[in-house]
């Protein structure tokens, strides 16, 4: 096995986690460091006992100052990076091969081996970020991977993520290959989508939901559906496909609204975007004794740290209490958290606290989590961050 120039040791008992495959390791996880690494350079990472743990990037810039690319002796090369991308884009034909449906993530990171690599492809074109300084300096391998495994019209490098910066990197966008198109249409479960990849959050849209949204049609054949949280309006568009008869999505975005709202006519399909803060309008549906049948919540992450673990919960059971005030008896509740620091154990307990306050029976009807594009890497709790969570209201609300 090849020495590099530096070697990281880790303090005794941190190491668990790295034999059982976990990629990442804090600056407060290293004991010492032998050698002067530069800020990307590759590194070996060693227990207390100098026993070799794996190889990876370091940057003293990261509070996540190692991760890790190979768990064995395997040289980090051009080759295995081509490799890494060509492999994750053939899994992903599974999700490509689903009828009405052109768009998925192709590589999500550390759990296709390939740390801070996000790469999304909606239609014909592909969305690269690249989001840690180790890798950033195989950009090139890995978009020629991607020509060759994809061969899209256009492949266009969005690394204006903030997330950069905290990393010692400039934003900027290119596009690398092709033109991007001022108009991109998805097909997602047979729905067309607009999706705003300049502007648009993260690549320019959320793929994680693509197999709930189509969940959410069995429930909604002649349902009142409320779509909270509701972005491009990916619920809200399945459940009117559906048959419901009357769909609501409601966002704080300004542009979301606008957005839900052209994918509606695109499908033809009658949906109601209202722009409201979504925690205000449950607690005025409430205080006006509306009901629905199917509702749905869908927030963004409440809390991006564990010590926000309490105001998150909070959160979620807040909107949990009204929701759960507007659905009868047999009405569904879809409630979502996309944060991987709540534990699906809490955030499953959190919505059952919300029943028993307001002496609801609840049945858990499903318990899912982010679509198969988005993989769950062994012994990386972390890649399990979507919670989704499926209920029917047994009995009906007590008087308000």
């Amino acid at each position: 096995m090849a020495k590099t120039e530096a070697v990281v040791h880790v303090i005794n008992g941190r190491q668990k986690k790295l034999v059982h495959g976990h990629p990442w390791i804090y600056g407060n996880e290293i004991e010492r460091v032998e050698g002067d690494p530069a800020d990307g350079e590759l590194v070996e990472a060693v227990d207390f006992r100098g026993r070799f743990l794996g190889r990876g990037i370091y940057n003293s810039h990261s509070l996540l100052t190692v991760r890790l690319l190979t768990h064995d002796g395997t040289e980090v090369t051009e080759e295995l990076i081509r490799e890494r991308v060509k492999n994750a884009c053939r899994m992903r034909k599974t999700v490509l091969a689903r009828p009405g449906t052109d768009s998925c993530r192709l590589i999500y990171g550390e759990a296709d081996l390939l740390p801070g690599v996000i790469c999304d492809r909606f239609g014909g074109t592909v969305v690269l970020q690249i989001l840690t300084l180790g890798m950033e300096k195989y950009t090139d391998v890995i978009a020629d991977a991607l020509m060759d495994c994809e061969q899209p019209e256009c492949l266009y490098l969005k690394n204006d993520d903030r997330i950069r910066q905290k990393e010692g990197m400039d934003c900027f966008v290119r596009v690398i290959r092709g033109n991007l198109p001022e108009t991109v249409i998805v097909t997602e479960n047979g729905i067309r989508m607009k999706v705003d990849i300049e502007g648009g959050q993260k690549t320019g849209s959320f793929l994680d939901q693509k197999a709930n949204h189509l969940y959410v049609r069995q429930f909604s054949k002649d349902a009142r559906v409320l779509d909270c949280f509701s972005y491009s309006g990916g619920f809200a568009l399945n459940a009117a496909y559906a048959g419901a008869r009357e769909v609501r999505a409601v966002d704080i975005s300004e542009g979301a609204v606008r957005l839900i709202a052209e994918n509606a006519v695109l499908n033809g399909l009658t949906v109601e975007p209202i722009l409201a803060n979504c925690f205000d309008f449950l607690r005025e549906q409430v205080r006006l004794g509306e009901q629905y049948d199917v509702i749905i919540l869908d927030p963004p992450a409440f809390t991006k740290a564990h010590a926000n673990m309490e105001n998150a919960c909070r959160g979620y059971k807040e909107i949990a209490l009204s929701a759960m005030r507007l659905l009868p008896a047999g009405g569904i509740l879809a409630t979502h958290s996309c944060s991987y620091h709540m534990p699906e154990e809490t955030f499953l307990n959190t919505v059952y606290s919300a029943a028993q306050d307001l002496h609801r029976t609840v049945q858990l009807l499903d318990l899912r989590r982010q679509d198969m594009d988005h993989p769950v890497l062994a012994g990386y709790p972390e890649s399990h961050y979507l919670k989704s969570v499926w209920l029917r209201m047994l009995d009906g609300p007590a008087s308000r």
